[in-house]
């Protein structure tokens, strides 16, 4: 706090109220407590069998959950350093789409290692250096423990395996359904080009009732209603979007018109209607037989409408009116009248389904540049259908992950486990101060199985001791044969051979979080659970930043806040009133 009296530090320096926290009041372990604090909020989240939370926000909207990104979204957080924690799980959800827990849990265990260095006395310095020269390590050792790789992009095979853990961390139980469904709606809108793959052009729609087993994929863009108009189904059309309502124009100022007898009348309203007539016959005679409108649809219009033929359905939302505008290739007009050739859209089959006893439209286009997927998602309650589509909405980002490397290393802890591993030897053998802090870096990845493993109620100690055994034994094997490999020696015998199949048995085990055979471990390769290589190396990444930026912060200067007075917690609810 900055004070008056004239010999203090900083006295004058900063306005009144500006709160001023140094090194010496231990800014750098406050920061890393705040960050521990909004790690351990989600890492019993973390895995299949993670918890849910319940989050209520602002707006009193009940949001339940396991998803990282969708809690911390819905968390106001103050702290700057637990800000920059958050900030780093956001950049992985932009980048990625999935493995926002992992950021955020290795981050906080990152601290947390680092904060048991500090009380032993080294320096952050030191431990930032450290943590340096560990991640550069750990992505190099990535490399060497890729196990698969997507080789057919387009078989729907080989793309339900990475597809399959990620949902299967979120919905434990259905992956298999959901993989298959995400992969056929991934394979419909795949461009000639993979890397074009656009995420928006995989959309979600939720019907309640039923169960997921009664979910299906539509080739299309789905509304949950059906055409205002009699006519429910149109082929090979011409479509018109208008933004503005599609009903008689109102005049901005009010007038008075005298009618002296009820003929007057009959012919003011007559011409009303020759007028309307006039302009849907306008857009009947431009070739338009799909009207799409994002405001009203007046009575008297929808009667002109249906005698023309005319499929008119009404879509409130303008992101909605927008997608389907990049999907049927039109332009939105903000008049009623007919539109030119190059502003009307085209599209192959507009048809009105039945699912589950609501009534949808099916906007579907055949042709190869403007296609678009539907999931149509059934489920017995509200929540449950929100936590389906952020599911899917994590499956869907893989495709993306996979343009960009396809390779799979082993899931369920098992490269966590041979990082461990091999970064801890990696440590031992560097000099200087920066030792502790690599081995320190190393056993922060122990945090993954152990979560995964107390998620699924098995004995956290004695999965990670069978772990342990097992990686051990794997790594100083690599390291064995690397050490042969720079010395030129090769060495084909038998025995190596059969050291050869122990280190592949032994790297790729994880934690069997059903403990199928009682030992709570499972070879994860053979499993088939397979995590991508891609989003691994963010997560990392993104951790390591995290915690050295916090790291290397020593002071948090506040400025007071901005604004009046605060509302009193009880009393007059009409305080700030004269």
């Amino acid at each position: 706090m900055s004070l008056s009296i004239p010999n203090a530090p900083n006295s004058g320096l900063f306005k009144p109220g500006y709160n001023n926290y140094d090194s010496e009041d231990g800014a750098v372990i406050r920061n890393i407590e705040a960050c521990r604090a909004i790690a351990q909020t989600v890492q019993t989240s973390f895995g299949p069998y993670g918890r849910n939370k319940i989050v209520i926000n602002h707006l009193q909207k009940m949001i339940l959950t396991s998803d990282a990104a969708s809690i911390l979204n819905e968390l106001d957080v103050v702290h700057p350093a637990a800000k920059l924690v958050v900030m780093a799980s956001q950049q992985q959800e932009s980048e990625i789409g999935d493995a926002t827990n992992m950021v955020i849990v290795l981050a906080g265990e990152l601290m947390r290692k680092a904060e048991e260095l500090i009380r032993m006395g080294l320096k952050t310095s030191d431990i930032i250096q450290g943590y340096e020269r560990a991640q550069k390590e750990a992505l190099r050792i990535l490399d060497h423990l890729v196990v698969d790789k997507v080789t057919d992009i387009r078989s729907q095979t080989e793309l339900e395996k990475p597809i399959r853990t990620v949902v299967a961390s979120k919905q434990s139980g259905s992956e298999d359904d959901l993989a298959s469904m995400i992969a056929e709606a991934v394979l419909a809108v795949l461009p000639k080009n993979p890397v074009n793959f656009n995420v928006d052009n995989i959309r979600v729609v939720k019907i309640m009732g039923g169960s997921l087993d009664q979910s299906r994929v539509v080739k299309g863009m789905v509304f949950g209603r059906e055409p205002d108009s009699s006519t429910k189904r149109a082929k090979n059309a011409k479509v018109g979007v208008f933004s503005c309502p599609i009903d008689i124009s109102q005049t901005e100022t009010k007038g008075t018109v005298l009618l002296h007898n009820a003929k007057e009348m009959l012919d003011f309203t007559k011409g009303e209607e020759t007028q309307l007539e006039a302009a849907i016959k306008e857009l009947h005679d431009s070739g338009l037989r799909v009207v799409v409108a994002g405001s009203t649809v007046g009575e008297l219009a929808l009667h002109y409408l249906n005698r023309f033929g005319i499929l008119v359905i009404k879509i409130m939302s303008k992101f909605e009116l927008r997608r389907l505008c990049r999907v049927v290739g039109a332009t939105p007009l903000a008049r009623l009248g007919a539109p030119m050739p190059d502003e009307m859209g085209k599209v192959d089959i507009v048809e009105t389904l039945e699912i589950g006893g609501d009534r949808v439209t099916v906007f579907r286009q055949e042709n190869d540049a403007t296609r678009t997927a539907t999931l149509v998602i059934r489920g017995a309650t509200q929540n449950h259908l929100d936590d389906v589509e952020r599911a899917i909405d994590d499956g869907v980002n893989v495709m993306k992950a996979i343009t960009r490397d396809p390779r799979l290393v082993p899931g369920a802890g098992a490269t966590e486990m041979q990082l461990v591993e091999r970064i801890s030897a990696y440590g031992e053998k560097t000099p200087e101060l920066s030792q502790h802090a690599i081995r320190k870096y190393a056993e922060a990845f122990e945090i993954i199985p152990k979560t995964l493993a107390e998620s699924a109620g098995l004995d956290a100690t004695e999965v990670l001791a069978r772990l342990y055994a097992r990686h051990h034994k794997a790594a100083k094997t690599a390291a064995m044969k690397a050490d042969d490999t720079s010395s030129g020696t090769s060495e084909e015998s038998s025995e190596e051979e059969s050291s050869e199949e122990d280190e592949e048995a032994g790297w790729t085990l994880g934690v069997d979080i059903e403990n199928d055979d009682g030992t709570g471990t499972l070879d994860a390769k053979e499993e088939g659970i397979l995590d991508l290589l891609i989003s691994k190396q963010w997560a990392i990444r993104l951790a390591t930043e995290a915690a050295r930026t916090v790291l290397s912060v020593d002071q948090i200067i506040v400025a007071r806040q901005a604004g009046g007075p605060k509302p009193p917690a009880q009393g007059n609810p009409n305080w700030d009133e004269d």
